[in-house]
This record gives structure tokens, C-alpha cells and sequence, in this order.
């Protein structure tokens, strides 16, 4: 069986790439089962975020460049336009990159737990569309136990850093004073959640969400003592915003650069710090080409975050040590389902013997039989013909000077070890 995953993230490829390949989230069912039905793999799993894209599968025959051709497909690129980009790992590879991820150790923000909930929703919409099986089903249960290992006996998890967090400390560089400043917030999910929560740990003077489902942003406004707005009503509320985050899952631009500029006249020339935490991006990339605008996307906050990076890096340490031991707690398993069949085949092997001798000394104790010697007959008949298979084997193995079959078989067999000859 063939374990492998292929993807882009951070590391490897801007934001501008990575927009291209992501999957929006009411779309990951479909993908999955085009996935399987067209590039030979049986079970998969897609993981979406700002900050990658990763396809998880588990495939007996097929070859992970199958779904390679699959995912430049689906996109509509070329191997040349997405291949220098893509990393893929295989087995042992595949299971170390997964728990790395779901523990935040290949995450920008080094640790950030965002990252965890992310993984555990993808396997949620593989489950519902009916791509999850034994094998991953099993590595994503372990991931997350592992995760939640890591985070309880590591200091990985110590202090609230995130995307959103970083985003929060970049607006702290620009305005001094948080407590003079408006934020408008566009989305009102996790991220933004998390974005809202630490801008009003700081004072933040007001709070605006944007939402295309406006219940969803009175929810979110009511948290943050702030207040809600639709999306149709982003450009008149625009000018009021010294900051602006946001992480939406839209497909298109939420803000071009004709609105943006409309609300920079409105607020005559006073800059606005905008930071587009989503990927796809929310706002046009040329947005950043006005004056008094300053934005940011999330490959930007590299550097803000590094300072965070470098107090985890012990942490991070450890989290490595327990992810080897696990890797090879799954490992082990995974190369015991390959014994499996043999297992099953022996057991129905000998519970036919037990069944066929079980009847011998059931027809005994009917004639009449001595109970004792029956039980004696039963124990006798049943130990020899579980005997023979393994001894004729081991006698031919003697006989042909296979040392090494020998060998297996008495480790097979639990036998020890024989004594050395002089």
C-alpha cells in the first residue's frame, strides 16, 4: 500500500500561486471524489488554508505523479506551471510532514493552533464525502492525538501567537495608540475571530465587521462590542477604517482598487494599514499601489513573526522528539496490515482443524466414550495437525540449508534462540 502527499505551501510558493490552487470549502467534496474516481487512489483527503494546499492519499497501485496530472487538471495548470512549486512525500515521509503540520511546526507562525481545527475540518468534509477508509482514517485519529500530545507536553502552545495575532502586533507598530484607531474586520471566521479578539485585548477604539452573512457578523460584532455590516455596505463604512483585516473564503477580490482609493479621498490622506490574511486574496493586489495605503498579505508577516519564531524553537525541539517516536508507532502498524491476510488465512486454517477435530470427539463422547480419553484425544489430534504445516516447513528448510528461513521461522514461532555449536 502506497501512503504519499503532494502539495504547495508558504514555503514554496507565493500567495499568488497559492490562490490558484486552493479549493474553497464547499467545493473539497467534489474534488475528493473526482480525486479517487479519476487518478486510481482509494482513500484522500484535501487541506486547504491560506498558507497551503495538500492532498493526502492512500493508494495500493496507483503512482503519486497520477495525482500530480490530477491536481494540475482540476486547476487548469500545466505541470510546468505547477510543478516547481509542489513537494511530495511518500510513506514514512507522508506521516512525519502530517504530524508536523496538525502540531504547527510547519506553520508561519511557528506553534500557532489554528492550524489543528483546519486539519480536523478537512478530515470532516473527506468523512462526509465518502473518501476516508481504514488506513487514513486511522493516520488522521493518531494526528490528532498526537497533536494533542504535543501542545499538552511541549510549551509550543505558551503564548497567543497566530496569523491573526502577528497581524494584530504589525497594526501595533504602525498605531501607537490602538485606543484611537477603528478596525474593520471583513469575515467572521476563525481567523477573524481570532484577529477581533486580540485588537480588543489591546484597546482597539472600535470594532466593525463586514459579513456576506449578516447574522453571522452581529454575532461576532456583539463579542467584540463592535458593530455589523454587509458586504454591499463595505464601501460607505470604508473611510471610517484605520485598519482593515481580512479572511474570507470568496473565490473573487471583497475590495478593488477603485473603492479603496474612493475611501482614501473620503478620508483625506489619513493612512490605512490593511492586512489580507486570505487565499484566495480578498483585496485587489493593486490596492497597495496607493498612497497612504499599506498593505499587507500574509506572506508579509514573515518578518513580523519571526521574533515569535525564535522563542519556540526549544519547544519545537521536543515536539520533534515526540513526533519521531509516533511516526514510528504508526509505521509499525501500517506494516502489520500487510500481515493481515496471512493472519486471517492461517486462523481460518486452524479453526477448520478445530471444528473438524471438535466433531471427532463429539461423535466419541456420543458412543459412550471415556471422557478423559476423549479430551486426551482431542488435545493430542488437534496439536499435531496445528504442528505439521510449520514443521514440514522448518524440516525442508533444514534440508535445503535455508539458515535464514530457520531463523524466521523460530522468531516466527517464538522459539529461542538455538544454543551455538562448538
Amino acid at each position: 500500500m502506497l501512503l504519499f502527499t503532494l502539495g504547495i505551501n508558504h514555503k514554496t510558493a507565493p500567495v499568488a500561486i497559492r490562490e490558484r490552487v486552493s479549493f474553497a470549502p464547499d467545493r473539497v467534496g467534489e474534488a475528493l471524489r473526482d480525486l479517487v474516481n479519476n487518478a486510481g487512489v482509494e482513500e484522500a483527503l484535501i487541506l486547504s488554508t491560506c498558507n497551503r494546499t495538500e492532498v493526502y492519499c492512500e493508494a495500493p497501485k496507483a503512482d503519486v505523479n497520477d495525482a500530480v496530472d490530477w491536481f494540475g487538471r482540476y486547476h487548469s495548470l500545466g505541470r510546468d506551471e505547477v510543478g516547481p512549486y509542489l513537494y511530495t512525500h511518500n510513506g514514512r515521509s507522508t506521516v512525519q510532514h502530517l504530524l508536523r503540520v496538525a502540531s504547527g511546526l510547519d506553520s508561519m507562525v511557528l506553534g500557532e493552533p489554528q492550524i489543528l481545527g483546519q486539519v480536523k475540518d478537512a478530515y470532516r468534509r473527506a468523512t462526509q464525502a465518502g473518501t476516508i477508509g481504514r488506513v487514513l482514517g486511522r493516520l488522521f485519529q493518531h494526528t490528532f492525538a498526537v497533536a494533542k500530545q504535543v501542545r499538552t507536553d511541549t510549551a509550543i502552545g505558551a503564548s497567543p501567537v497566530s496569523v491573526a495575532f502577528a497581524a494584530v502586533r504589525l497594526a501595533q507598530q504602525i498605531f501607537t495608540d490602538l485606543g484611537a484607531q477603528s478596525a474593520l474586520l471583513i469575515g467572521a471566521g476563525e481567523t477573524i475571530e481570532l484577529a477581533g479578539r486580540h485588537l480588543r485585548q489591546q484597546g482597539i477604539g472600535r470594532v466593525i465587521v463586514a459579513n456576506r452573512t449578516v447574522e453571522n457578523a452581529l454575532r461576532l460584532a456583539g463579542e467584540l462590542g463592535g458593530y455589523a455590516i454587509g458586504l454591499p455596505d463595505l464601501g460607505r463604512h470604508l473611510p471610517e477604517a484605520d485598519i482593515v483585516v481580512a479572511s474570507t473564503a470568496s473565490p473573487t477580490t471583497i475590495l478593488d482598487r477603485a473603492t479603496v482609493e474612493q475611501a482614501v479621498r473620503a478620508r483625506r490622506r489619513r493612512p490605512m494599514l490593511m492586512i489580507d490574511l486570505a487565499v484566495p486574496r480578498d483585496i485587489e493586489p493593486g490596492v497597495a499601489e496607493l498612497e497612504d495605503v499599506y498593505l499587507y498579505t500574509v506572506d508579509d508577516l514573515e518578518a513580523v513573526i519571526e521574533e515569535n519564531r525564535r522563542s519556540r524553537q526549544e519547544a519545537a525541539a521536543e515536539a520533534e522528539d515526540i513526533i519521531d517516536t509516533e511516526v514510528s508507532h504508526f509505521m509499525g502498524w501500517l506494516h502489520a496490515q500487510s500481515a493481515v491476510p496471512s493472519i486471517c488465512e492461517y486462523r481460518t486454517i486452524a479453526e477448520g482443524m478445530r471444528d473438524e477435530v471438535l466433531a471427532k470427539a463429539q461423535r466419541m463422547l456420543a458412543r459412550g466414550a471415556d471422557p478423559a480419553e476423549t479430551v486426551l484425544f482431542l488435545a493430542r489430534t488437534l496439536t499435531n495437525k496445528l504442528a505439521h504445516g510449520p514443521c514440514v516447513q522448518l524440516r525442508r528448510a533444514g534440508f535445503e540449508g535455508r539458515q535464514d528461513l530457520l531463523d524466521a521461522g523460530r522468531e516466527i514461532l517464538g522459539l529461542t534462540p538455538p544454543e551455538p555449536q562448538d
